[in-house]
């Protein structure tokens, strides 16, 4: 008999007020003085920083501190970490209103811990520390001048239990924060940390930008660039989803799964795959198959740490790697196969100058006419060396499968995934937007992920039966809705988003079928006096896709009357209207 989930169990937790609050100001010193350019990942994450919301761009771990250690120990600790790691030595000075392009590392300095001394810590004392880490993470980080990690070490009567810190993600990203974190509790256990055997991000820059770096950021425009011509703009488009440009708030879900542990080392067993592998096309097969897609466009944050030159730097290597699986074949093994390729090739382009991605991405998206979507993002964090946010504290091995909720936070993406751990359990952690994913579809996208799992440890599954075994439906979506250049597009929504782009002008969208080729939409306004080209109504159009509604693609060709015919709602009734200009209003034909 399996046991029931304990669904909807919230884990937030509030606690006392501290007693007392003071601030401690440690200095350190040892290090070498750099200045050099910024890395390709540091120059990614800067873009967000000073465009996004902290809360979003920070991020943030709790440390649990040994009983019987002392305050002194604590600093003492976090001062060899400073000294030890470039990283937390780097500013990026930059004048107003520009973006830095230098990092500059200090051979000295000083940073402030702030100490919250309370007389007891009640309820769970990890939820609360994860609470005052989070907190910490609003207010942006100035680049230029501020030590980039937010120190708080919670006390219990003098005596530390934890550290909660936010860190700029110009420094550090998930993968850094578990190194900083394994080697405190290194340096607290009296070891003596080994020498560093990755770069620093001084030199990591240096590497990028020799010949065979640069010919590697090439490489890796071209690849993104196939998919953002080729890919689903929208991996959740469906008439209740909102675009990717607009942020909801999602609440943490997750899962522990003794079940999903053993299922996913099974079918890792009866495939010949890695277990990343086969939980990456398992993740692929059901957010391609709940989104009614031929294809999966997933983001991986965490893939490029890869090379021993990256592996263990304290720096940000965040540059999404972009995976594209084509989910269109028979059985799951055979994804299996397909997803080991893709993966790789995906990893092998995750290195790039990302102001010139951007660049690229507003150009494809512009003459493309659509808006493409960060929707789904997969960081399977579960081979770093030690857990990540604090989960160690929340994990309960015996669980054979059960279902948490937990804190909400905002959601730049539709479907939000880490991995904490395999084995011996299964723990997922999802963050579903409302829009797309009811709390119970939430729920049941875990469970069927772990059923999917233990259907293919048991055998090969057809992926015609992905409903059947894992209960996932796939997005509902009205007769009006159809394929247009890989994307689902509902013309309707185009004909509402064009008429608000061209302030308020009739407008009519005809669908034009080909035997053997994709639809092809053509838009008709009636502009009377009003001065308009194709140009115009495309530019007006693109800049309102990122906020409009799910499904807008924009035409293939504007064609411009001068009045709305007698029977505005008839195709034919347009068509025979003397046209004024046409074209398809993008800088390139399509």
């Amino acid at each position: 008999m399996t046991p029931t989930p304990a669904v909807g169990k919230d884990t937030m937790h509030q606690n006392p007020p501290p007693l007392t609050t003071t601030t401690v100001t440690v200095a350190y010193t040892g290090g070498d003085e750099r200045r050099g350019p910024v890395t390709m990942g540091q120059a990614n994450m800067i873009r967000c920083i000073l465009r996004d919301d902290p809360t979003h761009i920070n991020i943030h771990d709790v440390w649990p501190v040994p009983e019987g250690t002392t305050s002194v120990a604590v600093t003492d600790a976090l001062r060899a970490l400073a000294v030890r790691h470039e990283g937390l030595r780097t500013t990026f000075p930059h004048p107003p209103g520009t973006a830095p392009v230098d990092q500059v590392v200090a051979a000295e300095g000083t940073f402030t811990v702030t100490v919250l001394d309370h007389a007891e810590l009640t309820g769970d004392p990890a939820e609360y520390a994860e609470s005052v880490a989070r907190a910490a993470r609003a207010g942006r980080f100035a680049l230029e001048r501020e030590f980039p990690v937010r120190i708080t070490l919670l006390t219990v009567a003098g005596q530390p239990a934890y550290v909660a810190l936010a860190f700029s993600h110009a420094v550090a990203d998930g993968s850094a924060m578990a190194i900083l974190r394994e080697e405190f509790a290194e340096l607290l256990a009296g070891k003596e940390l080994p020498g560093l055997t990755s770069l620093p991000p001084v030199d990591l820059a240096a590497v990028e930008a020799s010949p065979a770096g640069l010919r590697k950021s090439e490489a890796s425009l071209r690849y993104w660039e196939r998919i953002l011509r080729t890919g689903p703009q929208e991996m959740f488009a469906e008439p209740r989803g909102r675009r990717p440009g607009t942020d909801e708030e999602a609440r943490q879900l997750t899962l522990r799964s003794r079940r999903g542990g053993r299922a996913l080392a099974g079918a890792a067993r009866r495939t010949g795959h890695p277990e990343a592998t086969v939980l990456m096309a398992a993740w692929c097969a059901l957010v391609a198959h709940r989104a009614g897609q031929d294809s999966c466009v997933t983001a991986v944050p965490s893939a490029n740490r890869f090379h021993a030159r990256v592996a263990r730097s304290v720096t940000t290597t965040s540059q999404d790697a972009l995976l594209h699986v084509d989910v269109r074949v028979e059985t799951f093994d055979a994804l299996v196969s397909r997803t080991w390729g893709a993966v790789l090739n995906a990893y092998r382009h995750s290195q790039f100058d990302s102001v010139r991605l951007w660049e690229m991405i507003d150009r494809v998206t512009a003459e493309r006419g659509s808006h493409f979507g960060r929707d789904v993002v997969f960081n399977d964090v579960s081979a770093l060396p030690a857990p990540l946010l604090g989960t160690d504290a929340q994990d309960r091995d015996d669980a054979e499968q059960e279902l948490t909720w937990g804190p909400p936070q905002a959601l730049p993406t539709r479907l939000l995934a880490f991995t904490y751990r395999t084995a011996p359990q299964l723990h997922i952690s999802l963050w579903a937007a409302p829009s797309v994913f009811t709390p119970e579809e939430a729920e049941g996208f875990l469970t069927g992920l772990v059923l999917l799992l233990e259907a293919a440890a048991a055998g090969d599954v057809p992926m015609e039966a992905l409903a059947e075994v894992t209960g996932v439906r796939p997005a509902e979506r009205g007769p009006d809705w159809l394929r247009v250049d890989g994307c689902w597009v509902s013309p309707d929504a185009v004909r509402e988003t064009l008429g608000r782009a061209v302030g308020g002008l009739p407008v009519w969208v005809q669908v034009n079928e080909a035997s053997g080729a994709d639809p092809r939409l053509t838009a008709y306004i009636a502009c009377g006096a009003t001065p308009l080209t194709p140009e115009d109504a495309h530019r007006a159009l693109t800049a309102l896709i990122p906020a409009a509604g799910s499904g807008v693609l924009a035409p293939h060709r504007y064609v411009l009357v001068e009045n709305p015919p007698t029977e505005p709602d008839r195709s034919d009734a347009w068509r025979r209207l003397n046209t004024i200009d046409e074209g398809t209003g993008r800088s390139r034909q399509v």
